[in-house]
């Protein structure tokens, strides 16, 4: 509607556009009424494999070797797809300089584990740091499982090196045949005069930049239509979703079982993977990038005049707060509502000094409880108050998008041409407040439309400055934290403004979670029957005391997740 000091939409209008609402929710889809053909195919015409991205290819490598080298940093960047996360098919392309650097990154991995003899024997100032040196070395007797000697020919030690290695590595089962094959690299090197260990490097380094290994590769049915996918391929699902990391043993295992297309079971599995210290992957990959936070640090800065305390070290212990929030979150199965008004966080004691938290001491971060209230949930940590800040000051505008965008699933279009630019003076050349300038940029139609809708949210958070100090007053004048949205309701600060959130917006909140998480667990854009999809997830949330394990439930036994169709040629 107009804003309300605009001209307004008379009877017969008003009638008309009513009447125009009416038509658009018949011809909406309905849930209950959904047709099993049309189930079907809204998981036809997607990306049938995907790359992975550089979070999953460095914690694969990690879970493969037993030993986190971060061969995956040297990877290019990834930008986000689908439902703006970097996991989606569509995006994961290869270029020439992914293979030149996946080549790097395997031959960085490898030389670490099996150096030239050279090198092994290289002087003290060339070795690692003897904890260093420790993980290593067990890594490698996790490798090499089998040696040559007098009871065991080099090809056959080879042989039982690579065939647990492909299996782990591929994700599924493997060939005679395909052992074989690598197995004829390693021939070669032997051939050539290279030792046993730098010819199993070659082996090992054409698995590592296999399109089996690099990969998610979910094989086509043998008739087209729906079916349902692999039991290795759902143990893949379940792990980069919840993980973004290949299976343990234990999904392995159930999958040459074949258990996994038993609903009893998934949830089983997704109730432990949950509770599993890799559940820190689903923070790392899917909160940070849901929540903005990834370019803290490197994009995003405060200007070091105005904060000349920042450095990575902060920005790292910035982001480390939220990602550990939503961890524990995920892992003690507590209420996502947590994230708008939990009375926790994990501080260290350059955080705690940012907050004026006393009796925090030490890098080590850890969990505290709040009696602050003004401090609680997520719009209280610096991190997400820093990435909707100006470097050098606050910004309602960006504070508020981001709960109307990020936390409330709304849509903001882009502002209109010629938008004029905020004025910091009136007409009769009176210095405004940042506040007053954005009410007299609101008095222009164009702009008043989404406007009222933002700035609100974002006057709630001033009391936080640009990095999250807690504040009452600017340049000298007591802060106006008052806001009034669009249909009438008032708050006051940032514990007003949460207890608005959660009394009023719980349920755009709550859906917006349950969207985002099943876009990023699908790996794609989502369409109209996923949201069918989305409105279990939340009626499930509801259900079960607004707790993750619900959610993650109805995701991972939902027919989009499980299924796949293929199109007739």
């Amino acid at each position: 509607m107009p804003p309300a000091k605009s001209p307004q939409p008379n009877d017969e209008e008003r009638s008309k556009l009513l009447g125009y609402v009416a038509w658009i929710a018949q011809a909406q889809l309905s849930c209950d009424k959904i047709t099993k053909e049309q189930l079907e195919k809204s998981v036809a015409g997607y990306t049938m494999t995907r790359r992975l991205n550089r979070v999953e290819y460095n914690n694969t490598l990690r879970d493969l070797f037993g030993i986190d080298l971060r061969a995956g940093d040297l990877l290019p960047t990834e930008g986000g797809g689908g439902e703006g996360f970097d996991n989606t098919g569509a995006t994961l392309f290869i270029t020439p300089a992914h293979m030149e650097k996946y080549l790097e990154a395997a031959e960085y991995v490898l030389g670490r584990l099996l150096p030239a003899e050279s090198k092994q024997t290289g002087s003290k100032g060339d070795t690692a740091d003897s904890a260093d040196a420790a993980r290593l070395q067990d890594a490698r007797r996790r490798l090499l499982i089998a040696m040559p000697g007098p009871d065991r020919q080099a090809a056959q030690a080879a042989r039982q090196v690579l065939t647990p290695f492909m299996k782990r590595a591929f994700r599924r089962p493997v060939t005679t045949g395909e052992v074989s094959r690598y197995l004829g690299l390693f021939e070669k090197a032997v051939q050539r005069g290279d030792s046993f260990e730098q010819s199993l490097k070659l082996a090992l380094k054409a698995i590592l930049v296999s399109p089996h290994f690099l990969f998610l590769i979910e094989p086509a049915s043998a008739q087209p239509g729906p079916y349902r996918i692999g039991h290795y391929e759902v143990a893949a699902r379940l792990s980069y979703f919840l993980w973004a990391s290949m299976p343990d043993d234990r999904l392995f295992q159930l999958a040459e079982e074949k258990r996994l297309h038993d609903d009893t079971i998934l949830r089983q599995e997704a109730r432990r993977m949950l509770r599993h210290s890799s559940a820190r992957g689903l923070a790392d990959n899917f909160a940070v990038q849901w929540l903005g936070l990834r370019p803290l640090g490197s994009i995003i800065r405060p200007d070091a005049k105005v904060f000349p305390e920042f450095n990575d070290e902060l920005a790292k212990t910035f982001v480390e707060e939220t990602t550990l929030v939503f961890d524990h979150l995920l892992r003690e199965d507590r209420s996502v509502l947590d994230l708008i008004d939990g009375n926790y966080t994990f501080l260290n004691e350059s955080l705690a000094k940012l907050y004026k938290i006393e009796g925090i001491q030490g890098k080590e971060m850890r969990r505290v409880s709040l009696t602050d209230p003004q401090r609680g949930g997520i719009l209280g940590h610096a991190g997400i108050l820093t990435v909707t800040s100006h470097p050098d000051r606050t910004s309602a505008v960006l504070r508020g998008r981001w709960i109307l965008e990020t936390l409330l699933g709304g849509e903001v279009p882009p502002p209109p041409p010629n938008v004029p630019i905020l004025r910091d003076k009136d007409k009769k050349g009176k210095v405004l407040s940042p506040r007053e300038q954005l009410e007299l940029h609101r008095a222009n139609t164009a702009c008043a439309s989404c406007h009222s809708r933002m700035d609100p949210l974002g006057f709630g958070l001033e009391n936080y400055d640009m990095v999250g100090r807690w504040r009452t007053e600017l340049e000298g004048k007591p802060l106006d934290t008052v806001g009034v949205l669009p249909s009438g309701e008032k708050f006051d600060g940032p514990e007003q403004l949460r207890k608005l959130l959660l009394e009023k917006r719980r349920g755009e909140y709550l859906r917006n979670l349950s969207r985002k998480m099943l876009g990023y667990a699908l790996g794609r854009q989502l369409n109209r029957i996923d949201l069918c999809v989305v409105d279990a997830c939340v009626d499930t949330l509801e259900k079960r005391e607004f707790r993750p394990s619900g959610l993650v439930e109805t995701i991972v036994l939902s027919y989009p997740f499980t299924h796949r169709y293929l199109e007739k040629k």
